[in-house]
């Protein structure tokens, strides 16, 4: 994968409120912009977030959808998981387009995830808080969590696993079971510092 280059961070982090902003007015996905650079048509993994301000971090998420494997051109997976962030999440009411002006928007680019192998209880000491986010899956339960999750709530590596078991409506413990499989990815994250302002790399530690 590319390292993200923080210009083209920028790029994804204006691209995905404008999709936001064109689907609220007119019901239509924008197509990518003619200077899209070429390295942004590569396929990767993406999420895109929504933020309130003024609010505390455990209550400020408005958002938040994106693709966890690499599916479609990353210019284009951006603009997807922009509009469903802002309309299509379970969890919350459709964004209007007055709300816009209050929500900051964070894009984060994932690396393909890859298997946590071994034995279940030596999980916690192969994934690390700060660098990993975490997908577990088991039967027809799968769960995700990005790597800025656990450092914004204070977990430690065996929270993160039990918390990514419960995002997949699966027990607390279920990491520790052989048939759970658990997945690993790190992540480049770019937010805006304010609604419509500077945009900056987020460090993960």
């Amino acid at each position: 994968m590319y390292k993200i280059k923080d210009e083209w961070g920028e790029f994804l982090v204006r691209l995905a409120r404008k999709a936001i902003e064109e689907y609220l007015k007119s019901g239509k996905e924008i197509e990518p912009p003619k200077d899209t650079p070429p390295e942004l048509w590569e396929k990767m993994g993406v999420f895109v977030t929504l933020n309130r301000i003024g609010v505390p971090p455990t209550q400020a998420l408005r958002g938040c959808i994106g693709f966890p494997y690499p599916l479609y051109p990353l210019v284009k997976a951006t603009i997807k998981a922009a509009i469903y962030a802002a309309v299509d999440d379970p969890r919350f009411p459709p964004v209007t387009l007055d709300e816009l002006d209050n929500l900051t928007i964070e894009v984060s680019v994932l690396t393909p995830p890859e298997p946590v192998e071994g034995p279940p209880h030596e999980r916690p000491k192969k994934i690390k808080v700060g660098r990993d986010g975490l997908i577990i899956k088991k039967g027809i339960y799968s769960g995700l969590l990005l790597p800025q999750v656990p450092i914004e709530w204070g977990w430690d590596e065996e929270e993160f696993l039990s918390e990514t078991c419960w995002k997949a409506g699966l027990p607390p413990d279920c990491w520790l079971d052989e048939d759970t499989e658990v997945y690993r990815f790190t992540a480049e994250i770019f937010e805006e510092e304010y609604p419509n302002g500077p945009v900056k790399r987020k460090p993960l530690h």
